[in-house]
């Protein structure tokens, strides 16, 4: 399968975007709030970031061979939530630049890799699991959504075709 890389540079930009969105309306929030447990599969917005964040590093690092920090799944990078914004915005830098330099060619080869949760070999498409990345962060990001809306903090639109620059 041939997949365009334009794709991945929307998704990159719909991250930042969202990324930014979110961390706003967590940035209202104090600290024990951000950390309550509110019965998600992270427990808090705190957490549920910080999976994000986790998950990132972790493709990031099959992608392009740099290597990141990471503690394993559920236990959180940071606890100072400063920090974990700083990184999240730096690891948003990072996946931007890495799409622009995506080609066709590279994401219809495929990427072998062992699981840290089960330490079984995989291969998959690069193509797939480029997407596989921007789709958790999606679906994660929907989970830290309902979580602020709950707290009373509301991100406003989260809709692709809705992003500043399209509009």
């Amino acid at each position: 399968m041939l997949v365009d890389p334009v794709l991945y540079r929307r998704m990159a930009k719909y991250n930042s975007w969202m990324t930014e969105k979110v961390y706003a309306a967590a940035d209202l929030m104090s600290d024990e709030d951000r950390k309550a447990d509110r019965g998600a599969f992270f427990r808090s917005v705190h957490s549920t970031l910080n999976h994000i964040l986790f998950a990132d590093r972790a493709w990031m690092s099959r992608f392009t061979g740099r290597k990141y920090e990471i503690k394993g799944m559920g236990v959180d990078l940071f606890e100072n939530f400063d920090e974990l914004k700083a990184a999240h915005f730096d690891m948003c830098l990072q996946i931007s630049d890495f799409a622009e330099w995506l080609t066709i060619d590279w994401l219809a080869e495929d990427l072998e890799w062992i699981s840290g949760q089960d330490g079984i070999p995989r291969s998959r498409p690069r193509w797939m699991l480029v997407t596989h990345m921007f789709n958790h962060q999606t679906h994660h990001r929907g989970q830290v959504s309902t979580l602020l809306t709950q707290a009373g903090h509301d991100i406003g639109v989260t809709d692709l075709p809705f992003m500043p620059d399209l509009v």
